[in-house]
Formats: structure tokens, sequence, C-alpha cells
């Protein structure tokens, strides 16, 4: 059954290409991910946000500030703490000025490299791959939740003009901490990727 679904899933990836790619998290089932663990995940055990140089500013401060695109405005004096920005997320293009109203999303989730590895490493390790800038976005709510954990050939961003990007800096987050991948996510990877060379 799982070759079928394979099989079926890039027939319709095809014909989505030929049609227009429509989104593909609506018209795909997920398919099976790389299970290499009976250990639950929890997010408890990938610290974050952390504040590795100790100025008060933890990891999602310090994307805030680094991705804005005028000067952020703090909450208080003690400037630890982003209130405003101009954020323009990359999964929709929309534009956020509160700081409130944004996520900070894993590009390849916690879960998901769970499941394909990381169930082995020590906390610190966790920990860093929970705060690698090279792996955080700033997105809105909404689609970070509609997103979870899902993998590129079950969830791709509502923005196509983000596609390439986003399957180039999936697969870079997943070569450094060198992370299995399923069958179905290296095949829409691999049509990705020769798509993005046209």
């Amino acid at each position: 059954m799982t070759s079928i679904r394979h099989a079926i899933a890039l027939i319709l990836l095809t014909l989505l290409a030929l049609s227009g790619c429509q989104q593909l998290d609506k018209q795909l089932q997920p398919a099976d991910s790389v299970r290499t663990t009976e250990i639950p995940y929890q997010r408890k055990d990938w610290p974050h946000w952390i504040d590795a140089d100790k100025d008060c500013q933890n990891t999602r401060q310090e994307l805030l500030i680094a991705t804005s695109r005028v000067p952020v405005q703090f909450k208080d004096a003690r400037r630890c703490t982003v209130k405003t920005g101009l954020w323009i997320g990359p999964y929709t293009g929309k534009k956020f000025t509160k700081a409130s109203d944004v996520d900070i999303d894993h590009i390849v989730p916690l879960a998901h490299a769970h499941r394909h590895g990381a169930d082995k490493w020590t906390r610190t390790q966790r920990r860093t791959f929970a705060n690698d800038f090279d792996n955080l976005l700033v997105v809105d709510d909404a689609t970070n939740q509609a997103k979870s954990d899902k993998a590129p050939h079950e969830w791709l961003p509502p923005n196509k003009a983000f596609w390439c990007e986003y399957s180039r800096r999936w697969q870079r987050v997943k070569d450094k901490y060198r992370l299995l991948y399923s069958k179905p996510e290296h095949a829409i990877l691999k049509q990705l990727a020769a798509g993005c060379m046209r």
C-alpha cells in the first residue's frame, strides 16, 4: 500500500505542475514518515528560546531584530523584548508590524527532526538545532499552525514564489544536521530542485 500511495503522490505532483501547481497541501495525502524511534517527541527536550550571549535578548528577539525592515521598538528601556518593527512573512508575503502577531517557525520542525534521527541527540545538540538561525523564519501564527511538523511533500508555503528558497533551506538544514529523508520527501525536493533550475 505504501508504494502505491507514493506512486499516486508522484502522479499527482506531475499533474499539479502541468495545471499551474495548486497548493500541494490541499491535494496530497500525507505520506509515511521515516520511523526511527520509539521514543516520543517532547518539545521540552528542545530548549528554546535561549539567551546565548546573556544580553537579555533571546533567540526570538534577536531574530525579530535582525529581520525587521525598519528599526525595531522595544517594550521598555531595558531593550530585551521587541514590541514593533516591520516583517514580511515569506510563507504568505503579508506584512506585520506587531511582534506579538508573528511566530518563529523552524523550517525543519523539531518533531520532524526527532523522527528523522534527532531522537539520538544530546540535549545540547537539540538546543543548538532549536536556536539555529539557519532554520528559523518570522511567519504568521496561522500559517505556522497550518504547517505544523509537515515535510515538503505534505505542505508547501501558500506563497509559491518562496518554494525554491524553502526547499533549498529545508535540504540545507537537514544535510547540515545529517537528518534522514523519507522517500516521498526526497522525491518532492528533487522535483522542486528541477523546477527551480528552469
